[in-house]
C-alpha cells in the first residue's frame, strides 16, 4: 500500500466516483497491490522471513509503500 502520508491518485479518483454515485458514507479510499507468493518452508517463521526478504529486496519500494505479510498454510 502507499504510505499513509503520500498522495494516492487512484484512491482519490475512486473516492470521488463513489461520492458521485451517492456513497458519501465512504470517507477515504487507498488502493494498493496484492502479491501472493507460494513458498516452501518448514514453519511459519521461515515463511514470514522469506516473505519479508522478498519484499525488502524486490517487491516493495520502501520509499513509497508499506507491506503487510500474512502466512496461510496450504493443506
Amino acid at each position: 500500500m502507499p504510505h499513509q502520508g503520500l498522495l494516492d491518485p487512484q484512491g482519490k479518483a475512486v473516492h470521488q466516483g463513489l461520492n458521485k454515485i451517492g456513497l458519501s458514507q465512504v470517507n477515504d479510499v487507498r488502493i494498493g497491490k496484492k502479491i501472493v507468493l507460494q513458498v516452501e518452508a518448514s514453519n511459519e517463521t521461515e515463511a514470514l522471513k522469506i516473505g519479508e526478504e522478498s519484499c525488502q529486496k524486490v517487491l516493495v519500494n520502501a520509499v513509497m509503500e508499506t507491506a503487510e505479510i500474512t502466512v496461510k498454510e496450504l493443506i
